[in-house]
């Protein structure tokens, strides 16, 4: 049994079935019970919720996501935290992801390629112009709706996702989209999106991926130094310009990709007006020369090929010597062609970051310095990258100052030129503002967007003042002073408490009428049953509330109505029915009986013997039937008898 369904969070949503699992997070159909409307709830997994470095990446992340609003992304309703559990509340997708679809579809019509890739880079471009990246754009994290719409999903938990660049068997999913920049753990920007969107393209239009293998590495290997057929080798049917845009999003010289999503999307629709378009600007970028990505990655596959190709004449010549030399021969012609595949295939991996091995490099000591100074450091400049990750308040050292660097001093680094460091914020002096009768929501909202990483915990209590969700009051109280990562209690109102009240007879009543006064007076109607009576149909004949006991609004009643008196089985008897064949009729005649128009039976009579017998019909006692017999296909007697 699941551990989380039927657990309410913030005693709003309320968790009914998993939906999805993934790496990161679980996630969950679940009601919310104040705006009555279902939504999907995404849990962070425990292992994660475990780092509170994480934790705030995580709502980070998923807060500025909720900022986005756009008819192609999937919105976030809500951020927060119940006990230990993170989660972010979003939109209900009634649909299946782009994967299944292409599953199920198989190899689309290009016009149904172009209807969902300008939908997704609609999303994107919104996405990208506040300042927010996918990087992990698959079919699997693009939503189908049932009108054809798409939604893109999975904004910030991507982000989050991809902070480990490790390509295990695991990432296989998503490797497969991979930007050559996020193969080699480089910096990434708007243009992997663009990449990893013309590889879901790619697939759509040819119904195939432009790069295969066992292991995420040696898919990883081949965005790094393979160039994939063009969509119109697989499927003759697709369109030069719209392969173009494919080809030119796909790039692997991230400079010659489109630069932004509204540049790709200006192409498509330059298309979609006229498939006939000539992208002649594209063909001309693709197909000048340029320095490849990785040269010497080039020129070992080319030597192995050339070896292994040499390698084998050898052995044809060598094949009319004896049989234990051509063996022989052979065999280590393989083990040589093996090891050097096996050489590449090292250098490819141990050259992700370019064509020659980096030298390494030491990390210096930044604690203490600004970063404006820190970039000045020889040893830093056109070196080291340095990226604030965030500020923290320390006695120990000035604001502006670096209080913390990873990697750490003396580190040595050969590629991954990043230095992440927090420096000293400066102490803000905060109270807290008055939040008493506004809405439990609104005054959450208004305390995040101090942008403090408060954390909330919530107590529900009864109020004769204040109105069911509003704020009672707060700890600490309006205008206490308020620090960054405080913890702030809301005391919300669950509305006046209710008296009890006596449960009246509903015994007689139909069940609409029982229904709607118990519902009038507070009470929630559950599923009825029914059962055999004396009472008339449709009455009320038990209450699951004893008349005359004690309830309180929000209590559940369920009402047994009467199906009235139970049913006598019928009496079956039978009915001996004498006829006699009319004298026209001569040798032996094909003689059939009905019952109410159903034939029942048919005998043969030879009337030279005997022109008179009888039937036995089966019947219920006491009703009526009509009896018909037909002699030789004509209807010759025809009588109602009683059973």
């Amino acid at each position: 049994m699941d551990q989380y369904i039927g657990k309410m969070l913030d005693n709003r949503y309320e968790l009914l079935e998993q939906i999805g699992r993934g790496g990161m997070a679980l996630v969950y159909k679940a009601k919310c019970h104040r705006l009555n409307r279902m939504v999907a709830v995404k849990i962070l997994k425990s292992d994660l919720a475990d780092s509170e470095d994480f934790r705030r990446r995580f709502r980070d992340e998923s807060r500025a996501v909720a900022q986005l609003s756009h008819a192609n992304i999937v919105s976030v309703y809500d951020v927060s935290r119940s006990g230990d559990l993170e989660y972010i509340v979003m939109e209900l997708i009634e649909g299946i992801t782009l994967k299944q679809y292409m599953e199920r579809r198989g190899q689309m019509d290009w016009r149904e390629a172009l209807h969902f890739i300008t939908q997704i880079m609609r999303g994107l471009s919104h996405a990208h112009s506040r300042g927010i990246i996918h990087r992990d754009i698959k079919p699997h994290n693009i939503m189908i709706l049932r009108d054809g719409s798409v939604k893109v999903a999975d904004f910030g938990i991507a982000c989050l996702a991809n902070t480990s660049n490790t390509l295990t068997q695991e990432a296989l999913g998503s490797v497969h989209y991979i930007s050559p920049e996020q193969a080699r753990g480089d910096r990434t920007d708007a243009r992997s999106d663009i990449y990893s969107a013309g590889v879901v393209l790619y697939e759509m239009l040819t119904g195939r991926l432009p790069f295969e293998g066992d292991s995420a590495v040696s898919v990883a290997i081949q965005h790094l130094s393979s160039v994939p057929l063009n969509p119109s080798e697989i499927n003759a049917n697709v369109p030069e310009a719209l392969e173009l845009i494919c080809m030119k999003a796909m790039n692997p010289n991230i400079a010659k990709r489109y630069l932004t999503a509204e540049d790709m999307l200006a192409d498509l629709e330059k298309f979609r007006k006229d498939p006939a378009a000539d992208l002649g600007y594209i063909r001309a970028d693709l197909g000048a020369d340029s320095d490849p990505t990785q040269p010497i990655k080039t020129a070992e596959v080319a030597a192995a090929t050339r070896a292994a190709r040499e390698q084998k004449q050898a052995e044809a010549a060598a094949e009319e010597k004896k049989r234990s030399q051509r063996t022989m021969m052979i065999a280590g012609g393989a083990v040589l062609a093996l090891l050097l595949l096996l050489f590449v295939i090292i250098k490819l991996v141990s050259n992700f970051g370019g064509p020659k091995a980096p030298d390494t490099f030491e990390v210096p000591h930044l604690l203490g310095m600004t970063v404006e100074e820190a970039e000045q450091l020889p040893e830093i400049k056109d070196i080291f990258t340095i990226e604030v990750v965030g500020s923290k308040l320390t006695p120990d050292y000035e604001p502006g100052q670096i209080i913390d660097q990873d990697p750490k001093a003396g580190t040595e680094r050969k590629n991954d030129l990043i230095i992440s460091v927090y420096v000293c914020a400066e102490e803000e002096e905060k109270v807290m503002p008055s939040l008493s009768s506004k809405d439990y929501q609104v005054a959450k909202v208004e305390l995040t967007n101090m942008k403090w990483d408060l954390l909330f915990q919530t107590k529900y209590e009864f109020s004769d003042k204040y109105a069911d969700g509003e704020v009672i009051s707060t700890e600490p109280a309006a205008g206490e002073p308020l620090r960054k990562g405080d913890t702030v209690l809301l005391i919300v109102s669950k509305g006046p408490e209710e008296k009890p009240f006596k449960v009246p007879n509903f015994a007689g009543k139909t069940l609409d009428a029982a229904a709607l006064e118990a519902e009038n007076l507070g009470l929630t109607v559950g599923s009825h049953s029914e059962e055999f009576s004396d009472a008339p149909e449709g009455t009320v004949i038990k209450q699951s509330l004893t008349a005359d006991t004690e309830a309180k609004k929000g209590d559940t009643i369920t009402f047994t109505v009467s199906k009235g008196p139970e049913p006598v089985e019928p009496v079956m008897v039978q009915y001996t029915y004498h006829y006699a064949i009319p004298d026209t009729y001569t040798d032996t005649v094909r003689v059939e009986f009905r019952l109410n128009d159903s034939i029942v039976d048919t005998v043969q009579v030879d009337t030279t013997t005997s022109r008179e017998g009888s039937y036995t019909f089966m019947g219920e006692q006491g009703t009526e039937a009509t009896v018909v017999v037909y002699v030789n296909g004509k209807e010759e007697i025809s009588e109602v008898i009683t059973f």
